[in-house]
């Protein structure tokens, strides 16, 4: 962008981004294996090679080691070396400010304060921005397991002190069965018989589909967006379960709550195709930008052919590295520059028209369904 001078490339490079879906950066040292793993999504065990060898890999020494005073396109090795004089959270101060997000998102599912992982206030103060909680609903029904009594009331309990200061929940029933059969709202007799079940299983690692069910209606019942991981995740998530297409009766019934579809890739067709049939779905591409990396720009492009432009927002997925958190916006911002400029030069789009877009998804939609 720096050597295109028009008034859209200024403009994509200087908005200000809501980063809609994020989780912590970490806080506490690790060597270069845990590093390099970071780069890798699908790959539950250690990796064997380089994670530097990917599109993700090359990403970071192009675009993040220029935030660390060294050229574009520095060898693994290098970046390491470099990386490694600071600590995480010096990383952090380093990474995130120059993402220019004005408020981050932050799923605190996965928050580990014994992993040294980033809550929403210690994201709030590295970054010096705004950074607000989604509750994960999985962890919701973690907490009711364990607390006393009846496991409907605690979970709903839970679920309204916790949404009170959130602005958002988010399921991952996509690695917890998938998305395909019934979705609709169990009875209050099969609530109470599931949850005994797995309380006196230990009530570790919901997948019970009784209790998933019941967590995705009281979710709805808040009105606040919900968000659903789609498609690309670790190899604990069924690919074939995870198409947002099997979603479709859930989404007849999820009346006006926002429902917002998360990655996407490979999906990502499919999920624009449900974000024009339902005026309450919108979709990102989160986590995929990073991991396409060079091919970001094609898949940008992908999001932008069926879904209302007024459903697509912006996000990174970062977690771990806050390398992943600055990456996301870096290459959304590359890549919708491409895509935009194209379709300006070609006469297909007016420069003002795309600028309308670029704020759309970079911020406007998601302050206007997160209210932030």
């Amino acid at each position: 962008m720096a050597s295109d001078p028009s008034a859209l490339a200024h403009h994509i490079a200087s908005v200000s981004l809501i980063d809609q879906h994020a989780h912590g950066c970490w806080l506490t040292a690790g060597d270069r294996r845990r590093f390099e793993n970071a780069l890798n999504e699908a790959n539950t065990e250690p990796l064997v090679g380089s994670g530097f060898d990917s599109q993700l890999g090359f990403a970071v020494r192009t675009h993040c080691g220029p935030v660390l005073g060294l050229p574009k396109h520095v060898d693994p090795q290098a970046y390491w070396d470099r990386r490694r004089q600071h600590g995480e959270a010096e990383l952090a101060r380093l990474f995130l400010p120059p993402a220019n997000v004005s408020d981050w998102l932050i799923d605190t599912g996965i928050h580990d304060d014994a992993a040294g992982t980033a809550g929403t206030a210690e994201m709030a103060e590295l970054s010096g921005n705004r950074a607000h909680e989604i509750v994960r609903l999985e962890q919701v029904a973690e907490q009711a397991a364990r607390a006393p009594g009846d496991y409907a009331s605690a979970f709903e309990e839970i679920l309204h002190r916790r949404a009170a200061t959130a602005v958002g929940t988010k399921s991952i029933l996509a690695y917890r069965g998938g998305f395909e059969g019934d979705l609709s709202e169990p009875t209050a007799a099969q609530v109470a018989e599931a949850a005994g079940r797995w309380r006196d299983s230990g009530g570790t690692r919901l997948r019970d589909r009784v209790l998933l069910r019941f967590g995705l209606h009281r979710a709805l019942r808040l009105g606040k967006p919900l968000q659903f991981h789609v498609g690309f995740g670790d190899r604990d998530c069924d690919l074939s379960k995870a198409n947002p297409l099997l979603l479709r009766d859930f989404l007849e019934q999820s009346a006006d709550t926002p429902i917002v579809l998360l990655h996407c890739y490979p999906y990502e067709r499919e999920a624009g195709y449900l974000a024009q049939a339902f005026n309450n779905v919108y979709l990102d591409g989160g986590l995929s930008v990073n991991y396409l990396g060079a091919r970001a720009p094609a898949f940008i492009a992908r999001l932008l052919e069926m879904a209302p432009f007024g459903r697509i927002l912006y996000s990174s997925d970062g977690y771990g590295p806050a390398e992943l958190h600055y990456l996301g916006a870096a290459l959304w911002r590359n890549g919708i520059h491409r895509v935009l400029r194209a379709f300006v030069a070609d006469g297909d789009w007016s420069e003002k028209d795309a600028i309308r877009v670029v704020d759309l998804i970079a911020r406007e939609n998601a302050a206007l369904i997160y209210r932030v």
